[in-house]
């Protein structure tokens, strides 16, 4: 089969096709051929080895779509032929097919493109757990969504207005904003990095935020506290202006900050620990699956590449210019 492979860390040239045997399924997996693969900021982190080192070489990649077309001793739940997308199962993924453990696999129903599935896998359960557990959303919540025209931002905005909850939702400029507004933001803030905390004291009459999703990490780290109200969570679940120094637990006290800024809270959340289990998987992927076929959720794929323009998708995605998913084709 055909893969991508990455021997060194580095730039997007790193990405280069080789030619492997295919996987044999082993107990418990199942062989999926690829369909379609979806491109994620974390994949470039991965193939430049920050702020997240994999053990080289490695074939890079986090979700896809495709057909199982064999299955390994004790494989229930999944047959040969089934249409299936997985997400989180790494390394491997930027290939031609994949021995995937079966319980990771989940149903694409009829009527949805395999490229969209592969498309909203991975961000739609992330954007899932994010606003129906870390923080579970209510009626009434107000909720500053970091990256709101992103993969995942989006998604989340759209899934907080359908729990009730109001979104400031912060973007890097104004089409980006305009984004947002388009999918449910009640307020947008078109800010870098910094200068946003001030702001949404405004926006809540100086109350504050119930809850932060930050998927920015160290440029929006300081502010994200300075945004929650007393008592509220900072969910972080990425770092893509890099990692979060060690910091001193008392800054979550706010003595330093507005009254109103105390007793804070902060979780590191991982798709893997909400995804734990089969029924926890399944509940968030058909959701997420329902969601786009009774168009509810609006996924959108902002271009394709042939699995060998890898490194041409990588370059589009770092330049911070790309509205949609990215996907490769094999």
């Amino acid at each position: 089969m055909r893969a991508i492979r990455v021997d060194a860390f580095g730039a997007p040239d790193v990405l280069q096709v080789v030619e492997l045997p295919t996987p044999e399924p082993q107990e418990g997996e199942a062989l999926v051929r690829h369909t379609a693969i979806g491109v994620n900021f974390v994949d470039t982190q991965h193939r430049a080895g920050a702020p997240y080192s994999m053990i080289l070489p490695f074939i890079p990649g986090t979700e896809a779509a495709g057909i199982v077309a064999a299955v390994g001793p004790a494989v229930t739940g999944v047959q040969v032929g089934d249409r299936v997308a997985y997400a989180g199962v790494m390394p491997g993924v930027y290939a031609e097919c994949a021995a995937v453990p079966a319980d990771r696999l989940v149903p694409v129903p009829e009527g949805l493109d395999m490229r969209m599935a592969a498309a909203a896998l991975l961000q739609g359960t992330t954007a899932h757990y994010l606003s129906h557990s870390a923080y579970p959303l209510q009626p009434g919540d107000t909720a500053l969504v970091h990256a709101a025209a992103g993969g995942v931002g989006r998604l989340l905005v759209q899934l907080a207005k359908q729990r009730g909850a109001s979104v400031i939702a912060v973007a890097s400029n104004q089409a980006k904003a305009r984004i947002a507004r388009a999918d449910g933001a009640e307020h947008t803030i078109v800010a870098s990095a910094s200068g946003f905390a001030a702001e949404v004291r405004r926006l809540t009459n100086g109350r504050g935020v119930d809850v932060v999703y930050d998927s920015v990490g160290q440029a929006t780290f300081e502010e994200s506290l300075a945004a929650l109200r007393a008592r509220g969570l900072l969910v972080a679940y990425g770092q893509a202006s890099g990692a979060v120094p060690p910091f001193d637990i008392v800054q979550l006290a706010g003595f330093n900050r507005p009254p109103g800024n105390g007793s804070l809270f902060i979780t590191w959340s991982s798709n893997a620990d909400y995804t734990a289990t089969r029924e926890e998987l399944l509940w968030r992927a058909r959701d997420v699956f329902d969601g786009m076929l009774n168009g509810t959720l609006r996924v959108e794929i902002a271009e394709t590449f042939a699995l060998s323009e890898a490194a041409a998708a990588h370059r589009l995605l770092e330049s911070r210019t790309v509205i949609g998913k990215l996907i490769l084709i094999p």
